[in-house]
């Protein structure tokens, strides 16, 4: 009997424009520097793998989810040495407007987020409903780094107004949120933990303070590191010098490498080195700058 865990995974099927692409670069794994990240733009290196009819999908309209092509650009990776790329969800930075409530619901507690302070090449995700799954981490206003392993994820978001509360209680913030169903300049998100547990009501979980910078990011991957390392030879540049065809031309001392399609590949120059006694000393193979097109295989085989 076999014993296993077993379990359902969802592949992503997200737009490149979800996607963050950073990388570094290194010259070898002994070098001692800092790397510098590098942000790419993943709309043009990042591409999704569609259904065709052999896929159960309609053909090159669904994404088949899980599957991206990724294709970089030979200018900049064109240095021998190791690059990573860190893939990770879009962050969008922002700040909050205010904590607050909505009107109608003076318990429903929430983060109020004005859309202009939004990069312009984020808002359109700052819809109703656009950021439910989102997660929202926060920088500390002290120090400006970024609390380590907090954070609360949205349950809903919608656009929302601002409106004034006659309130008896002289503690309570007179300005609270209504829900509206036409654009708006602000949107209300709801996020969870938000409540206080029945075992202490008095326990208010931190949603986030007014002015605080947050970080929202998608979660509809994790993210993931490649390393990519160039190399002067691969194994098919390699295989031509094992098993490739080989000349030797005796009088000039000429020796070609030719690869799987007889081209030549390489050649060397091979000569001795000798004392004035005519004794050998050394024996020298030098790689050639300029080629001898007239050692091509077919002219020496006939």
């Amino acid at each position: 009997m076999a014993v296993g865990s077993y379990g359902i995974v969802r592949p992503a099927d997200v737009s490149p424009a979800d996607v963050e692409i950073l990388y570094h670069y290194v010259s070898g794994r002994t070098a001692n520097v800092t790397p510098t990240l590098t942000k790419l733009d993943s709309t043009a290196i990042l591409t999704p793998v569609f259904h065709n009819e052999n896929t159960g999908g309609v053909a090159n309209k669904e994404i088949l989810g899980g599957l991206y092509n990724l294709k970089l650009q030979a200018g900049q990776f064109s240095e021998l040495g190791i690059y990573t790329l860190h893939l990770r969800p879009k962050q969008v930075r922002t700040n909050i407007m205010d904590c607050g409530v909505l009107a109608s619901l003076p318990s429903v507690r929430g983060l109020v987020i004005d859309i202009g302070n939004v990069p312009t090449d984020d808002q359109g995700k700052f819809t109703p409903q656009g950021l439910v799954g989102y997660r929202i981490e926060y920088i500390n206003k002290t120090n400006y780094q970024k609390v380590p392993n907090f954070y609360r994820l949205v349950t809903s978001s919608f656009y929302c107004i601002p409106t004034t509360a006659n309130l008896s209680n002289s503690t309570d913030k007179a300005i609270r949120y209504q829900y509206t169903d036409s654009q708006s300049n602000f949107i209300f998100l709801t996020v969870t933990p938000s409540s206080s547990p029945s075992s202490r009501p008095n326990v208010v979980p931190f949603i986030g303070e007014p002015g605080q910078s947050i970080i929202l990011t998608n979660t509809f991957f994790n993210p993931t590191t490649v390393e990519i390392e160039m190399v002067e030879h691969d194994a098919s540049t390699l295989a031509h010098a094992l098993y490739g065809d080989q000349t030797k031309a005796i009088a000039p001392g000429i020796y070609t490498i030719y690869d799987k399609d007889k081209n030549i590949y390489k050649q060397y120059n091979l000569y001795e080195i000798k004392d004035q006694f005519n004794e050998t000393l050394y024996e020298v193979r030098e790689e050639r700058t300029s080629i001898d097109e007239t050692l091509n295989l077919d002219n020496i085989t006939g």
